[in-house]
């Protein structure tokens, strides 16, 4: 996969003047893919459809543990923290996608993403929770995606956080 300047559609002529693959960027960021966790129910963590990768509802797990449980609104969990388990989670959606898609050099791009954000009544920023997973994702791919940030009464296992990325295919 070769990232590219300008946005998907602009400007063909620009192809190929950046090459920096997936994997590179991600050593550039000294970011170690997660292990793809396993799933907590009846379900594949990602699967290919017509060119582009899904992903299941990725929760934000670290070496086994959720990195965040709880609402947002609550004393418990700052901003900050939910904004760091809604990085994970995509991280953890990048590393179901790659094994999906036979390795991270054949995802192009990503398409979409919606995070899920367990929130109290009152509690409005959502969106600032969900840039935890669009911040990370815009780093490695190098352009941006339509995105959802969803506030939910709870989320599976108490997680602050559910990510869902959909990832086209080269």
């Amino acid at each position: 996969m070769e990232l590219h300047s300008s946005l998907p559609g602009e400007n063909a002529s620009l192809k190929g003047l950046i090459t920096v693959s997936v994997k590179e960027k991600l050593a550039q960021l000294e970011i170690e893919l997660p292990e793809v966790p396993t799933p907590v129910a009846a379900y594949v963590p990602a699967l290919v459809d017509r060119g582009v990768v899904r992903t299941s509802g990725q929760l934000p797990f670290l070496d086994g543990s959720l990195v965040s449980e709880g609402l947002c609104g609550t004393v418990a969990v700052t901003n900050k923290r939910a904004k760091a388990a809604a990085r994970q989670a995509a991280l953890n959606a990048l590393a179901a996608a790659a094994a999906a898609a036979g390795g991270l050099d054949n995802l192009e791009s990503v398409v979409r993403v919606v995070v899920y954000v367990a929130s109290t009544d009152g509690f409005f920023a959502q969106p600032e929770i969900a840039n935890g997973a669009s911040e990370i994702l815009m780093e490695i791919f190098g352009v941006p995606h339509v995105r959802s940030a969803v506030g939910v009464a709870a989320l599976p296992l108490n997680a602050t956080v559910e990510v869902e990325v959909e990832f086209a295919l080269i």
